[in-house]
């Protein structure tokens, strides 16, 4: 109850209807305890009596009219320990005693073919306990295919349980294949839409799809039915802490506050490791912050693992790209334009690839502005400037005394200053360098003005 109470949900009060109930189950327990001890000692007429006063206060337990059937076939009544068995099988399909004993009590009345099929269905039954089994134990260990794979077979003997369809859908959910889940658990709903299962198992979808608002209705919803559930309870949990955390951060990146944005979203990523898609978007969020932070390193980390959670993201391509952008990678930008391109064929999103291009072209040639050591807004007499600076540097005369390798070395470098002063001191040829466009093209052979460019500035 006070786990239901964390979920914020309103309970109606507990009518005597319900106490009555569940008086009555306490009730038919008791009964059915005191016919165990008296089948154990053998005093069947007792047991009968008692487990008769348990189907009377539960009529609906399987088990109960099972022992009765057990009772009767010790008795020699057969025929009504028939009656018993088959309606303990009526009420729960998987009771393997129910079978084995409607098997034996058409056996004893001389029905063969109706044992044999009884006997079957106890085989059928025996199986639908080992996949039941082997999905409990799969389901700790998170191996959701293999509890999928189980239910499948569990529900080709028991196609009306609900257990297995349920148990089958939640794992679709947490695999992620969500329209399945969602159809499994709608079906239930369709016959039974107070089932807190099903119920929890719609919120898990819409949770996991980031339609947090509408999940927590559906948990909410759930616990009203079952108050005690206790996963629909830790996701209605999550799912408002989540809510709360994501728009706080939302806000605060709103009004500037990037430190508190990025430790909101930080502590919201800490909330449920299991939603992917949440979880993707607030790595794409916290990166946004750390780009305007210029922890340029850091966003692309953020941006990293939103895709990996996400694959389809695009808003963390674009956002990976653009840091790629600022930092220099051009190659890794102009990989994540293109997946962006290739998913999204918008004129945007074609002429960001193509900017991302021109710059990795432009990154491969030589950079006579770092030749140069100045700024690509540097004015004309910054650039002569420099150009007098780094010839006088590099110059050959300078270095006459060096060895061989030092002479070749600077001669190399005198020549590139001389290509930079030459291209960057002609407007024209700024313009086609700065806009990407080959020089070659002009066929111009850089090297050999090197000598008229020193002379030039004099």
């Amino acid at each position: 109850m006070a786990a239901a109470a964390e979920c914020d949900v309103v309970m109606a009060a507990t009518g005597p209807e319900l106490l009555d109930d569940e008086e009555a189950k306490r009730e038919a327990e008791s009964f059915k305890e005191q016919g165990n001890a008296y089948y154990a000692k053998k005093d069947y007429n007792e047991a009968y009596n008692y487990y008769t006063k348990a189907i009377d206060m539960c009529p609906k337990n399987a088990s109960y009219y099972g022992n009765r059937a057990a009772t009767l076939m010790m008795l020699g009544r057969f025929r009504e320990a028939l009656g018993d068995a088959q309606q303990s099988v009526r009420l729960d399909d998987s009771f393997v005693r129910g079978h084995l004993r409607e098997g034996k009590c058409h056996l004893s009345l001389g029905n063969a073919m109706a044992a044999c099929r009884s006997f079957q269905r106890f085989k059928n039954a025996n199986a639908v306990i080992e996949y039941e089994k082997i999905a409990e134990t799969d389901f700790e260990k998170r191996d959701f295919r293999k509890v999928v794979f189980c239910m499948d077979r569990a529900l080709e003997f028991a196609p009306a349980c609900h257990r297995f369809k349920i148990l089958k859908a939640e794992c679709l959910a947490m695999l992620g294949r969500y329209p399945e889940a969602q159809s499994v658990a709608s079906d239930i709903l369709r016959m039974d839409s107070t089932n807190a299962d099903a119920l929890y198992v719609r919120g898990l979808c819409l949770y996991y799809e980031d339609c947090i608002e509408k999940a927590v209705q559906f948990f909410v919803q759930a616990l009203r039915m079952a108050p005690d559930h206790e996963k629909a309870c830790i996701a209605c949990r999550n799912a408002k802490a989540l809510k709360a955390k994501k728009e706080d951060g939302n806000k605060a990146f709103k009004e500037g506050n990037y430190k508190l944005a990025y430790e909101l979203y930080t502590e919201a990523l800490g909330i449920d490791p299991n939603n992917i898609k949440t979880n993707a978007k607030l790595y794409c969020n916290r990166g946004t912050v750390n780009s305007k932070l210029r922890k340029l390193d850091d966003a692309i980390e953020d941006c990293t693992h939103a895709v990996k959670l996400d694959d389809t993201y695009i808003k963390a391509y674009l956002r990976r790209a653009q840091c790629y952008m600022d930092t220099e990678q051009y190659e890794e930008a102009v990989r994540d334009y293109e997946k962006v391109y290739q998913t999204e064929k918008t004129k945007e999103h074609k002429q960001l690839l193509k900017n991302a291009q021109l710059e990795l072209k432009k990154s491969k040639r030589k950079d006579y502005y770092k030749i140069l050591g100045v700024d690509k807004n540097a004015s004309e007499d910054e650039i002569k400037k420099a150009y007098r600076k780094r010839a006088l540097m590099h110059h050959p005369d300078r270095h006459s005394g060096a060895s061989a390798e030092v002479q070749k070395e600077e001669e190399k470098k005198f020549k590139e200053v001389g290509e930079a002063f030459t291209i960057l001191s002609d407007p024209k040829k700024k313009t086609r360098y700065d806009s990407g466009q080959d020089l070659d093209e002009e066929g111009m052979n850089m090297g050999g003005e090197s000598g008229a460019a020193w002379g030039s500035p004099g």
